[in-house]
């Protein structure tokens, strides 16, 4: 086909799609005359009617207008703010077949990013959960004042327009309960909530953590600048309303960006941490920590992870991207030695401080980068069988990879939240190191995230 005759979309056209699959977003993807068409909301299967609203180079971006073929796995969306909040993507897609969905996200992503060939990777079925509704242990809610009253909420998808969410259906009750609490005591304390374009006021965002197992919360109050007012009654008065909550803590964020923590962090009343359980394990959440947001699927991961690096007793295992020592701890008793490291020092003072408590005497953790702990380590004459990583949705840093491929671990296990960062890691190295199997699990119900634990082997010469 030469250029002169080649296909045209323009915004506002209108024209018949089949929805082929689900893209890594959720949303339906579709071709009109060989280009890619994107509709949030359509499903596989379905046959619909679009509406184009933004045309790029390499696709366009539509909604849909009717439904003529409706697929059989569409459900009505429990959630009332579900269309417009853009928290979750896929309410309308019945559980089980979210879960074949997102097994093929990972396949595609594999398709589009390696040379692999998908139909020898082992790509396990997705592990999910037996009721897939209010499992998220923490909830990060922005503010804004609307009429007078304080709103909490998300923003929608792809603006800076905030959604009311007084009651979110994947959120644990406990942090509901607590939000709703809290933007009332801070109507009757009339805080200023902070104002993006005044730049005026002082509160931006309320986040919640709650220990599923110990029940205890956590308030973090992120604040624009230290100058929080009357904040010790503030706190006397959750204490007094909300005894759930052990620890509320204020987190300074002067700037203007989409990061949600700032680097200082004070303690107005009570803990500077709680506890959580996952089988005989403890553990202290600082405000900063990461800790999995899905307690219950997080053991089930944990529990891949141990499988795959099948330990004897006999191993050295490292821990990169560690956050609070959970997954090396998961693995202590049938490890040699475990070593860990994080870029946020709070984090591995928490994996310190796990380690002690559950007398664990095998555990070391470290500040800084992998990259450049492990050459260290391995001038010291230590070097790791095993190198485990649950890198952010970014991936792995590639000096890390470039680190590993000196190192030379017998396994490597890659714990994954982005498919596509997964991809291109895994094809890094490829030359290196065989996938064995690819497990994904569902950490995030309703959602199109899609979690996986990935063993690798390295290739004998």
């Amino acid at each position: 086909m030469t250029k002169e005759n080649e296909t045209i979309i323009k915004v506002n056209q209108q024209f018949p799609l089949t929805i082929k699959r689900l893209g890594i977003n959720g949303e339906g993807v579709g071709y009109f005359k060989k280009k890619v068409v994107f509709v949030p909301g359509a499903l596989p299967g379905e046959e619909v009617v679009v509406e184009v609203v933004k045309v790029h180079p390499k696709f366009s971006e539509a909604i849909v207008k009717k439904v003529r073929k409706r697929s059989p796995f569409r459900v009505k969306a429990p959630c009332p703010v579900y269309e417009q909040c853009g928290g979750c993507q896929l309410q309308h897609l019945r559980y089980d077949q979210q879960l074949n969905e997102k097994r093929d996200i990972l396949l595609q992503a594999f398709e589009r990013h390696t040379k692999f060939n998908v139909e020898d990777l082992d790509i396990r079925e997705t592990i999910g959960m037996e009721d897939p509704w209010k499992y998220r242990n923490k909830s990060q809610f922005q503010l804004r004042e609307m009429n007078g009253r304080i709103v909490a909420g998300l923003y929608s998808l792809n603006s800076h327009r905030l959604i009311s969410v007084p009651e979110c259906i994947v959120q644990h009750p406990a942090t509901n309960k607590v939000n709703n609490a809290i933007k009332q005591i801070f109507e009757d304390f009339k805080v200023p909530v902070f104002n993006e374009k005044t730049k005026k006021g002082i509160v931006k965002t309320i986040v919640t953590r709650v220990g599923v197992q110990t029940g205890q919360v956590q308030v973090v109050i992120v604040t624009a600048g230290e100058k929080l007012p009357r904040k010790e009654m503030i706190a006397e008065e959750i204490k007094k309303r909300l005894p759930e909550v052990v620890s509320v803590m204020q987190n300074i964020n002067p700037r203007q960006t989409s990061l949600v923590f700032g680097e200082k962090t004070l303690n107005i009343t009570g803990k500077e941490f709680i506890d959580e359980k996952m089988n005989e394990f403890t553990y202290e959440l600082s405000a900063r920590a990461f800790f999995q947001l899905n307690p219950e699927q997080t053991v089930k991961l944990y529990d891949e992870v141990k499988k795959a690096t099948a330990l004897t007793g006999k191993e050295k295992i490292v821990d990169a991207y560690c956050g609070s020592g959970t997954i090396g701890l998961w693995l202590s008793d049938g490890a040699a030695e475990i070593r860990g490291m994080d870029i946020i020092p709070e984090s591995i003072e928490d994996a310190k401080k796990n380690a002690l408590k559950h007398g664990i005497q095998n555990a070391k953790y470290e500040t800084g980068k992998a990259e450049d702990i492990l050459p260290k380590w391995l001038k010291q004459g230590w070097s790791p069988d095993v190198i485990i990583v649950d890198p952010p949705r970014t991936g792995c840093d590639s000096k890390f990879l470039q680190t590993l491929l000196k190192i030379k671990p017998k396994k490597f296990i890659y714990v994954s939240c982005n498919p596509s960062t997964l991809a291109k890691d895994l094809q890094a190295i490829s030359h290196m190191y065989e996938v064995k199997y690819i497990q994904p699990l569902d950490m995030f119900p309703q959602t199109a995230h899609v979690e996986s634990c990935s063993l690798l082997v390295r290739k004998e010469k």
